[in-house]
């Protein structure tokens, strides 16, 4: 029985997966960045926004696909918390709706200083990274929340916005989305407007990271090509693998290459294998197609958490990223490429926006033209000065003019 007992840890070592045990020792020290995760969208839902409800406690929260023990189970120190409000809101309370969003996600940090640490730039991340907690940062998903106003979008900045996925499941006046690509929607800006392109410039201006999932391939290409500083898609996947117009046709992998962006592979089950049932390894293989074509420089994780109801078996919530990252090395990936999926080539993108980025450089200032925007609620203050006495006498004379000529007084 003495023998037995002695053999038993060894036993244990033998039995445990030596590529489990690799990850796990890899992301002590590099741990995920991921590209996308609702769970503000879920806190709004299920609480209306009460972080102080005894229901909502991150600690013990059960009913969703991220909470802090799972974050720390996942090896999770990074995350791009989605600041997101659907289409309906367009032409509405979009601009509010967004804020009370954004006010959440910095709520989340102020409710939970040991374990998240709202950060606004890659250096920022490597602290948080050195500290034990979860660098929690901004992505605004939908161009439709700024309201087609450069203002707004630097306002959202300034609150801590670092990427703007530029369309969600609709179009904008400024940019096409996806569904274009399905039929479903009729393309309006034939990928970006002038306007569009505009945003994409003060966005460069701003170091706001410009955010490619949900939109049409022509607008891909579009941003892909005027974009000054990479690009990402905080979670999309490989068209190749499921051809869903969700995901990242080969074409467009090849410019990601070109211009050194990033795609951060969605979990979500429809964009993995296009049914509701998919595996970890079939979005191994989506991961193994990205490299393939765009480079191991191009790969990241975002696996949509709590924005998505089916999920791949063994990827059930954040806590399995572990599982993940032994499915690469069990793939022959080397420890520099799961580095990179993990963290650092997300933080080279972000580092390069940021050089890219200009203070200095004059704001973009010219408006979306008027007959551009929709909605019949707005008001157009600042599109025409008030016109002068001069002008206003002018037009009094005008339209008095066949008047007086009919009383024979001109």
């Amino acid at each position: 029985m003495l023998v037995i007992w002695w053999l038993w840890p060894l036993l244990a070592v033998c039995a445990s997966d030596p590529f489990q045990l690799k990850a796990k020792e890899i992301m002590k020290t590099t741990p995920v960045i991921d590209g996308h995760n609702d769970l503000p969208w879920q806190l709004l839902t299920l609480f209306n926004n009460k972080l102080n409800d005894s229901k909502a406690n991150l600690t013990t929260l059960m009913e969703t696909h991220t909470n802090i023990p799972k974050l720390q189970d996942g090896f999770v120190g990074g995350q791009f918390w989605s600041a997101y409000m659907p289409c309906d809101t367009q032409n509405k309370d979009a601009v509010r709706r967004i804020l009370e969003q954004i006010d959440v996600i910095h709520r989340m940090c102020q409710l939970y200083p040991e374990t998240f640490l709202c950060v606004t730039n890659s250096s920022g991340i490597r602290q948080a990274f050195s500290e034990g907690k979860v660098a929690s940062l901004i992505g605004v998903e939908g161009g439709h929340l700024i309201d087609s106003s450069l203002g707004v979008l630097r306002t959202l900045y300034h609150l801590g916005m670092r990427y703007l996925t530029l369309t969600h499941n609709c179009n904008t006046p400024w940019a096409d989305n996806w569904m274009v690509d399905t039929g479903d929607d009729k393309a309006e800006s034939q990928g970006l407007s002038v306007f569009g392109k505009r945003v994409l410039k003060e966005m460069n201006r701003l170091g706001v990271m410009i955010d490619l999932s949900h939109v049409s391939v022509a607008t891909m290409k579009d941003a892909l090509q005027y974009s000054k500083a990479p690009v990402i898609f905080s979670h999309s996947s490989a068209y190749n693998i499921c051809p869903s117009k969700r995901n990242v046709p080969d074409d467009v992998l090849q410019l990601v290459n070109k211009t050194r962006s990033l795609v951060m592979v969605n979990f979500y089950s429809k964009f993995v294998s296009c049914s509701k049932d998919a595996t970890l390894s079939q979005v191994a293989d989506h991961l193994d197609h990205i490299k393939k074509v765009a480079g191991a420089g191009a790969v990241g994780l975002g696996g949509d958490y709590d924005g998505v109801t089916e999920l791949p078996k063994g990827l059930e919530d954040v806590s399995k990223y572990p599982d993940l990252i032994a499915e690469l090395l069990r793939r022959n990936w080397t420890d520099t490429e799961v580095r990179g999926v993990l963290a650092d080539n997300l933080l080279r993108v972000f580092f390069d926006v940021e050089q890219a980025s200009n203070s200095m450089e004059i704001p973009e200032e010219e408006p979306i033209p008027l007959g551009e925007l929709e909605g019949s609620c707005r008001t157009h203050y600042g599109y025409s000065q008030a016109p002068s006495i001069h002008l206003q006498m002018g037009a009094l004379l005008a339209s008095l003019t066949p008047l007086l000529f009919s009383l024979h007084l001109l």
